[in-house]
């Protein structure tokens, strides 16, 4: 990809709280990895969102906002405030036909639960149970279509960790608001329970996973064959679970391939987006 190299800038929110946590490590691979991959001058710059109450404003070109703990549903914080007032700023920048170079914002987990209740595409409630392992996940007619997942098969297999699900996805918000749901969680035939929105296109720009796409396969191996994680994780989940993980993050085909994918891609299309004219961008395709 040759574009004279213009400079991309990424945001990255950080919606942690100070937890420890692998995802933003994996993140920063990943933009690393895509700027050397891409022979581009890449740059980040993190804010925290939660703690010091930080977001970016619109001087960057693409934006990632991470996955978190606790409950998604708002209580009045004014991080809340200020991330919801940051994901409205972003969407009517993109509706300002002014504004013909966009931004570009991809949502974990977390950010993705906040971002469909704020704009009332789905409801968000406590699971039974927690969700956490490594598991296969199904497109939709529209995330077959989709360019961010058009490279992985069909299912393709994820790493989830969560207490909270995206569930009912209102169909009159979705149309008005020009989303498309792009996956499903897996087919249980057994349990009498609607699946769980995996990733939603909120929008030309602005796209988001329940799922946790940054999760690093060989970075979680090492985690999980510590005994202490092995341990925890076999006492609460068992021990055909843990064999599972660990089986699917050996597979290339599996976890290591959708890390490959996703965030890439999305980083690929944000380039070149807004590294051209959007009168070239359609040549900028065939680069």
């Amino acid at each position: 990809m040759n574009t004279n190299h213009k400079h991309f800038h990424i945001a990255i929110l950080d919606m942690y709280s100070g937890v420890d946590n692998e995802g933003m490590r994996c993140i920063k691979k990943i933009i690393t990895a895509f700027g050397e991959q891409e022979a581009i001058p890449v740059t980040y710059t993190i804010f925290d969102v939660r703690q010091k109450l930080e977001v970016p404003g619109m001087e960057f070109d693409a934006y990632i906002s991470t996955g978190g703990p606790g409950n998604p549903s708002p209580v009045g914080e004014a991080w809340e405030r200020k991330f919801f007032n940051f994901l409205d700023q972003l969407l009517h920048f993109n509706q300002n036909r002014r504004n013909r170079t966009k931004k570009h914002l991809f949502l974990i987990c977390h950010s993705f639960q906040m971002a469909c209740i704020h704009w009332q595409l789905a409801a968000v409630s406590k699971r039974r149970k927690t969700s956490f392992g490594t598991f296969p996940v199904h497109k939709t007619l529209a995330g077959r279509k989709d360019p961010l997942l058009n490279a992985l098969e069909d299912p393709f297999y994820i790493v989830d960790s969560r207490d909270f699900q995206v569930t009912q996805p209102n169909q009159q918000v979705f149309e008005s608001m020009g989303a498309k749901l792009l996956c499903l969680e897996k087919i249980r035939p057994h349990v009498p329970l609607e699946r769980a929105v995996m990733a939603i296109r909120f929008s030309n720009e602005i796209v988001g996973t329940q799922f946790h796409p940054e999760a690093d396969a060989e970075g979680m191996l090492r985690y999980f064959l510590r005994e202490d994680k092995k341990t925890s994780i076999i006492a609460n989940y068992g021990e055909a679970k843990y064999s599972d993980m660990i089986r699917h993050l050996n597979d290339p085909e599996k976890i290591v391939r959708t890390e490959a994918v996703i965030i890439s891609s999305f980083l690929k299309n944000a380039y070149l987006k807004t590294a051209v004219p959007p009168v070239d961008a359609q040549l900028a395709q065939t680069l």
